[in-house]
């Protein structure tokens, strides 16, 4: 059996699990659904969802450690939420957060900007700062990603949005 499945997830408080077809996570910041795989037998005891696989395939030993670590995460999303956080590196590098869009200055000859997609939430506490919020972390971390994309850290000088955590290992330039 799947190490991961083993670990039963202990429910915070004011959150709800209801199962089906579609596993259902409600709590104090949202809900979120996910399909429910077949060969995945779950239980609920109060508080506590317990997973293993319904047969002897190696796909659901598979899918219920899987299922158990996606399920583990909207558990989390749902009461705590998620964030990632980008700085920006370089002369110039601005973000600026209106409503539901992100406003990029990267350096090129026009401004970008990254439309959210609904549930993300985009604050800058400074120019230089972004942090994407979300209870999905799947999305959290794709928007980050998306963002990252348009200018990543190049290896010369280290410009370019940037992950708060990364490292970025800088080359020494070409020498004659």
């Amino acid at each position: 059996m799947s190490r991961v499945a083993n670990n039963p997830i202990n429910l915070p408080k004011g959150v709800e699990v209801s199962l089906g077809d579609t596993i259902t996570v409600k709590g104090p910041l949202g809900t979120l659904t996910q399909k429910a795989p077949a060969n995945v037998k779950i239980n609920l005891d109060g508080e506590v969802v317990t997973f293993a696989p319904a047969d002897e395939s190696i796909q659901a030993n598979a899918m219920s450690g899987t299922l158990r670590a996606l399920l583990n995460n909207m558990v989390a999303g749902v009461s705590r939420g998620f964030e990632r956080k980008l700085n920006l590196v370089g002369v110039g590098y601005r973000a600026q957060a209106q409503g539901d869009s992100l406003n990029l200055s990267l350096g090129f000859s026009h401004p970008v900007v990254h439309k959210m997609p609904a549930g993300i939430k985009v604050e800058t506490p400074t120019q230089t700062e972004i942090v994407i919020k979300g209870i999905d972390r799947q999305k959290v971390g794709q928007v980050a990603a998306d963002v990252r994309g348009y200018r990543p850290p190049e290896p010369y000088k280290g410009k370019g949005v940037r992950y708060a955590d990364e490292v970025v290992v800088l080359k020494e330039t070409k020498k004659k």
